[in-house]
């Protein structure tokens, strides 16, 4: 009994883990009015569920200085890849570009960040 237990333990951890790190394939930046910005981050993340999925990202200018936070509050297991968006980000005049990073469950923030131009 001991050792189906943990087989059955290790298989559902392997799952969680197999999902892997979230993947940026692409952002935008949308000027709404002066110094405001609206975000398009579209998402990939072999979500398994409530125990490993995209949970959020993050605009971060060139300082580090985490701008805004767009939080996913439940899994996406059959919406691959996904779009969310942000609106109302300040960004401080002169900001020529900022990053998107995003974050997972398992894994925290992936290692590919994504920058995005502002014109």
């Amino acid at each position: 009994m001991k050792s189906t237990v943990s087989v059955l333990i290790l298989l559902c951890l392997s799952a969680v883990v197999a999902a892997g790190e979230v993947e940026i394939v692409e952002a935008r930046a949308l000027s709404t009015a002066p110094g405001v910005y609206r975000f398009e981050v579209t998402l990939r993340h072999a979500d398994t569920g409530w125990e490993h999925y995209a949970d959020g990202w993050q605009v971060v200018n060139p300082d580090g200085q985490v701008l805004a936070e767009r939080v996913l509050y439940h899994p996406h297991v059959d919406e691959q890849p996904f779009t969310r968006s942000l609106s109302g980000v300040g960004v401080a005049s002169g900001t020529r570009s900022v990053t998107i990073r995003a974050h997972d469950k398992v894994h925290g923030y992936g290692r590919k960040p994504f920058v995005v131009e502002l014109f």
